[in-house]
């Protein structure tokens, strides 16, 4: 049975530290959004803290976190600024996946800076054409987050095969090869700067790619010197959950904003105390509730998960099945906690500074994101119980 944490690597540390940057987080919240992109300031607090490192490989400097401390840093950072905290979770993630590429590309991104970071874009919008030595690809790329702040980034594309299923693979390219188009005007994640990447035509050697198939059983080329087991653990179950996790955040620092407000306030019209309304009480039950309950899964899942690698074992795909389930469902809970509060705060909520409306529109921009659409992974879900294959290569 693995431990809650390892004690080799300090927990208790990234947390508090987590939780003392939240005033200036909290401080920096209306220019994040106004710039469109996190401020340079959160990014160097982020490299102090190691937060960027959290799942980079020792032996490039990183600290090699179980994933209960990568999430719950990401929580922590989303309880006080939500565009913060996804920035954090899906950048950090890509040294957790460059882990996993060959030896050469990760020297070609990490040999001369450590400290090196890396966008993305998955969806394979792109052209891809093999050439000899490696790849062609042009085309353009949306909602890489934190792009401004990357000196390099995966891209997702189909890699030209002759026969059988399509060859989905991350491509990464350097700043060099492409442009960033400063598209990013949203109503949510505003700070995020999830610009659009585009290339008119780059060349990708083999070593920089990454196959997900790879990624799916568990065995990249990188797990040839990154062998430890947080580097076994399947590509699509880290992933989602770096995309899935900010709405715990947001939930609970919504529901901590509620608690704060609410229990002082009177009403305009009776002078009553709104703490002793059952309607704001069972709202806190529930939410408190919510939150704990996809918290408790969110650990016990990447607990078990931890206990397969560790033991040398595979994970079995009805698990991960259900684990994928779960990371999707856990943004629509978060979206119906957090809308039950807003609508509960009253029309102060409307104002474009308060709190919750930016936790309101935070978690719906979550939700929107295509990993975080619990339809599919439900209905595969659901099949597999009834007997049937998964479909979803993405676990």
């Amino acid at each position: 049975m693995s431990t809650a944490t390892d004690p080799s690597v300090p927990h208790d540390a990234l947390i508090a530290r987590a939780k003392a940057l939240q005033p200036a987080l909290r401080e920096r919240v209306a220019a994040t959004a106004s710039a469109r992109r996190l401020l340079d300031e959160t990014v160097a607090d982020f490299a102090a803290a190691g937060f960027w490192k959290m799942l980079q490989p020792r032996r490039w400097g990183g600290l090699e976190v179980r994933p209960r401390t990568f999430f719950e840093v990401q929580m922590t950072v989303a309880e006080a600024c939500p565009s913060s905290a996804w920035v954090l979770g899906v950048v950090a993630v890509h040294n957790w996946q460059l882990a996993l590429f060959p030896e050469r590309a990760q020297q070609d991104v990490w040999g001369d800076d450590p400290g090196t970071l890396i966008s993305s874009s998955y969806a394979p919008t792109g052209k891809v054409q093999r050439v000899e030595g490696g790849f062609e690809i042009s085309g353009r790329w949306s909602f890489s987050s934190g792009c401004d702040h990357c000196q390099w980034v995966f891209l997702g594309g189909f890699a030209p095969v002759e026969s059988g299923p399509p060859d989905m693979r991350t491509f990464l390219v350097p700043r060099a090869d492409y442009v960033i188009d400063d598209n990013w005007n949203t109503i949510a994640l505003k700070g995020t700067g999830s610009k659009d990447i585009v290339i008119e035509s780059a060349f990708v050697p083999e070593h920089r790619t990454h196959k997900m198939g790879d990624g799916f059983k568990c065995d990249s080329p990188g797990n040839a010197v990154n062998d430890a087991p947080l580097y076994r653990l399947p590509f699509g179950q880290i992933f989602v959950r770096s995309v899935s996790t900010t709405s715990l955040g947001i939930a609970r620092g919504a529901l901590d904003f509620y608690r704060g407000v609410t229990s002082v306030k009177t009403g305009a019209a009776d002078g009553k105390q709104a703490k002793i309304d059952p309607t704001a009480q069972m709202a806190c039950a529930r939410a408190a509730s919510a939150i704990d309950k996809a918290q408790l899964v969110l650990h016990r899942n990447f607990d078990r998960m931890m206990e397969y690698v560790e033991a040398g074992e595979r994970i079995p795909v009805e698990e991960r099945v259900a684990w994928r389930w779960d990371s999707s469902q856990v943004v629509s809970d978060c979206v119906s906690v957090v809308d039950e509060l807003f609508t509960l705060c009253g029309a102060r909520a409307l104002w474009v500074d308060s709190p919750m409306a930016g936790y309101f529109c935070d978690v719906h921009g979550a939700r929107a994101h295509y990993a975080n659409r619990p339809d599919a992974s439900g209905r595969n879900y659901g099949a597999v119980q009834l007997g049937m294959r998964s479909t979803d290569f993405f676990l």
